[in-house]
């Protein structure tokens, strides 16, 4: 039914220099519904929302708001009006509180322009009463996991008591719980009235939560159907236009000898505590465990970024310090960070120099880099991780967040580490890329590479890693073999010491 309609954008083109973003694409929300928006990363998921949300101006084609055609400037005007969205890469206030964030251009006014903070407080509390979450609204922003971070954006979205809310990947930093939780909030606001577009690659996640699904393919829209006649199959078929049977690529490598052996590993400013474990050569090690059990800072103490207290590293028995990035680097360590957009990219650079950026010492020619070479390397980490880009000149912060990961790790590859360090690698990435990043990590196995890889996604650990480490409160709380394992038994031992 018409009444029913509460967004409707229709035709949508945007173009980008030498790229063509979107093409013709026709979306439609009913009210009181969730509905998933899907595709590989490039498709035209993230730029058709920001052309709804006010950031970019669309070429053409129209956009009508409970029946009313609208144009927002900016996202300012699109909150004004009942439309919020909760952005895949967090751009907050780290130096500020939670609730000077959820609150920043609408602080409550005692008198003339003096901030009232009791108030700010009060309804901060209100607002995580209402959907259960329990943050402390005074703490600084960066003192938090980015789990909470991420919630603290979600509860800011909802806050504007928008008609219309964009989740742009939003559990991609979530534990189970957390997604759970994320869940119950998205019925709440569904059952209200509200109409809730849905960013995800999570193929179980969209076929649960949804109502109705949209798919893009190279900026165009393929289909839109009920989320209980399709299957993951069809959606990828209609994703990637191709078959992809298997979500793993074949296990090919066969682990050697030991080529890194940590020993009491204890981080001086986290709750990392007597971490031991041997990593060998062509051998995939996977790091579980719930949201703040220790995964992220064992890999941050390995590589120098985070200080240790105590422990020692040997690499090839050999040991190495590694007391900060640039001796890791040298020592044959390499290091993909979790947040891409705060620690990854450096957005103002274009992709060919943030590729060979840690490398440049090799391009060095008679004291100046060689463009030759530069360009070269970057054609095979564009060539081998399929990033979509129209050249090489592009800044890399005008891609998407799936390509700008495959950027960082291109970087990485072409240091040519003997230890590789993996957090959360596919974290925002389509499922067609995912197994091209499967097979890269694989290759890089089979090549006699070690690799250390932090996954929250279980089958992701199951079906690619050799052993996994499970981490639980700062301690290890065992380890398993990923081929006669199972996730109960994961999820058992990462409740260990939690």
């Amino acid at each position: 039914m018409a009444n029913d309609v509460l967004l409707q954008m229709t035709d949508i083109c945007k173009q980008f220099p030498g790229v063509k973003a979107l093409d013709g694409v026709s979306l439609t929300v009913r009210r009181g519904t969730v509905h998933a928006l899907m595709g590989e990363n490039g498709a035209g998921k993230s730029t058709l929302m920001k052309c709804l949300f006010g950031i970019y101006e669309k070429n053409s084609g129209t956009i009508e708001l409970e029946g009313k055609e609208v144009n927002f400037k900016t996202s300012k005007e699109a909150l004004e009006n009942g439309v919020a969205m909760v952005h895949q890469e967090l751009n907050q206030a780290l130096k500020r509180t939670v609730m000077e964030n959820l609150w920043l251009g609408r602080y409550p006014l005692k008198f003339a322009n003096c901030i009232d903070e009791k108030k700010m407080y009060k309804d901060s509390l209100a607002l995580f009463e209402k959907l259960g979450v329990h943050v402390n609204p005074r703490t600084v922003m960066s003192t938090m996991p980015v789990s909470q971070r991420q919630m603290v954006e979600i509860a800011k979205a909802v806050s504007y008591d928008a008609k219309v809310i964009v989740f742009d990947e939003p559990t991609s930093s979530l534990t189970e719980t957390e997604v759970e939780h994320l869940f119950r909030i998205i019925n709440m606001l569904r059952d209200q009235g509200c109409g809730i577009i849905y960013i995800s690659h999570k193929m179980e996640e969209i076929l649960r939560i949804s109502d109705d699904v949209t798919i893009m393919r190279d900026g165009q829209w393929i289909a839109t159907e009920p989320a209980s006649q399709l299957t993951m199959e069809k959606i990828i078929k209609l994703m990637v236009g191709r078959e992809l049977t298997n979500r793993f690529p074949p296990k090919t490598n066969t682990p050697g000898e030991v080529a890194l052996e940590v020993e009491g590993l204890t981080a001086m400013y986290s709750h990392v505590c007597d971490v031991s474990f041997r990593l060998r050569k062509g051998e995939i090690l996977g790091i579980a465990g719930l949201d703040g059990s220790g995964r992220t800072e064992v890999l941050e103490n390995i590589f120098g970024i985070a200080t240790r207290k105590s422990g020692t590293l040997r690499l090839d028995g050999r040991e190495v310090h590694n007391r900060r990035a640039t001796e890791s680097i040298k020592n044959g360590f390499a290091l993909l960070t979790e947040e891409r957009r705060a620690t990854g990219i450096f957005g103002i650079l274009n992709i060919r120099e943030n590729t060979v950026i840690s490398s440049l010492k090799k391009y060095l020619k008679g004291g100046l880099l060689s463009e030759k070479e530069m360009k070269k390397d970057t054609d095979w980490a564009i060539q081998a991780m399929r990033i979509k880009t129209p050249t090489q000149e592009t800044k890399i912060r005008s891609l998407s967040g799936g390509n700008q990961q495959k950027v960082i790790l291109g970087r990485w590859l072409l240091t040519d580490p003997e230890v590789l360090l993996l957090d959360e690698p596919t974290r925002g990435i389509d499922v067609g890329a995912k197994y091209e990043i499967y097979q890269l990590i694989i290759d890089l196995a089979c090549r006699g590479k070690a690799v250390i890889m932090v996954s929250s996604e279980m089958p992701e650990l199951l079906g690619v890693c050799d052993r996994i480490l499970v981490m639980s409160g700062g301690r290890l709380a065992g380890e398993v073999d990923a081929a006669n394992t199972s996730q109960e038994e994961i999820m058992t031992l990462a409740a260990k010491y939690a």
